[in-house]
């Protein structure tokens, strides 16, 4: 765990302290979790409660109703969960921007440490650091974004051939270090006291997750798709996956074969550890670390397992932690100075290639180009809420 966890607030543990606070910001879910696991570990230790706060807030970029519900639907099924098991669980959504400013300070003051998720991108890296600034308590943060933990690569790999060389070298050391399947199993703490007035100056969402459609009085923008959020679906989708299109998952980029793995939300959203789906994807063709190949960087055969095992695995790992891994070393990674190269350099090249139409933001989006693929692939984005792995 050691390799995985950051001291962003480096204050004394409080033993004499009321609980053990979990600020569930990335890893939204009751299983698979390093971070839920540390903050088990500290409540264990010193005997005390565990509280765990999962906020939402209302003006983050590209808020949309879509987004917001399934993020509260997840709620919902951590909800479930943690009341199953007695833990104290307090599911807050800000109803106006700004209304959830103190809650966290509110709590980390009778907190013998808070315990967070490390997410290396959006909005979550400064959102963490501005807490950590003068946060009571002290404030741990937990990597448990990949199967290789941030910390083991040394630097942003501007291609995923060069990381996946990095992967291969490392990744082995890592392997079988899961997070515990179900942590809530044998939870006996009791169930943690809020200080006073908490609950009359921040209410709980208990209301939306209930109803999750009243998100829609929220915010604004694209309307609800039919997928819904949480845990309990993420497992359902990935058991699809599992028994009816991995075998399929070497025809993944035709977009009509429907063989891709359809997890991308749920990963998202921290609804589904990766950790989770790619044990099922080893245990389901018996595999151990005898069978894994020589370290060549190779995007097929290191893993030891079929085709269609390895090119999920390498999608699922190589690709997805290529992503978290530069966006750790790389902080203004969503500015176009820090793109690798390469891309500016092919940028720069046909930036005066004739284009005979030139669309503006609200025609690209509305999909009333001239290309009826994009048309298509846009529809169908606006309507399911995903779009095609190939077709991005």
């Amino acid at each position: 765990m050691l390799d995985r966890l950051t001291v962003a607030r480096d204050l004394p543990v409080r033993a004499d302290a009321r609980y053990v606070l979990y600020w569930m910001i990335a890893a939204r879910r009751t299983r698979w979790s390093f971070a839920l696991d540390h903050a088990l570990d500290h409540a264990r230790r010193l005997g005390v409660p565990l509280l765990v706060l999962e906020p939402l807030r209302i003006a983050y970029p590209w808020a949309a109703p879509r987004h917001h519900r399934f993020v509260v639907q997840g709620m919902a099924d951590q909800r479930a969960a943690f009341e199953a098991a007695g833990v104290r669980y307090l599911p807050y959504v800000e109803r106006t921007e700004g209304e959830g400013h103190g809650l966290l300070h509110a709590l980390a003051r009778d907190a013998a440490v808070v315990v967070t998720d490390h997410f290396p991108t959006f909005f979550l890296p400064r959102m963490v650091a501005a807490a950590a600034r003068d946060l009571p308590a002290r404030l741990e943060v937990v990597d448990g974004n990949g199967l290789l933990p941030l910390s083991a690569a040394p630097k942003a790999y501007p291609t995923a051939a060069l990381f996946r060389r990095h992967l291969h070298k490392t990744l082995p050391d890592h392997l079988g270090r899961w997070p515990v399947a179900e942590p809530l199993a044998t939870y006996d703490l009791g169930r943690a006291t809020l200080p006073e007035g908490v609950l009359e100056r921040w209410r709980p969402a208990d209301d939306l997750l209930d109803e999750p459609d009243r998100v829609r009085d929220l915010v604004t923008g694209p309307g609800f798709v039919g997928a819904r959020g949480g845990q309990r679906a993420a497992a359902e989708v990935l058991g699809t996956f599992l028994d009816r299109r991995l075998e399929r998952y070497p025809d993944r980029n035709h977009p009509d074969d429907d063989a891709a793995s359809g997890l991308s939300p749920w990963l998202h959203f921290g609804h589904v550890s990766a950790h989770e789906v790619a044990k099922a994807v080893l245990d389901r063709e018996s595999w151990d670390l005898t069978r894994l190949g020589r370290p060549t960087g190779s995007r097929a055969g290191w893993w030891g397992l079929s085709e269609a095992a390895e090119g999920f695995l390498d999608e699922l790992v190589t690709w997805r932690e290529t992503g978290f891994v530069y966006a750790h070393h790389v902080p203004d990674h969503d500015r176009f100075g820090t793109l690798p190269d390469w891309a500016r350099a092919t940028l720069a090249k046909h930036a005066s290639d004739p284009r005979p139409e030139v669309y503006d933001l609200a025609t690209l989006e509305e999909a009333r180009t001239g290309d009826p693929l994009w048309n298509a692939a846009q529809r169908e984005l606006r309507h399911t809420g995903r779009m095609h792995n190939y077709l991005r």
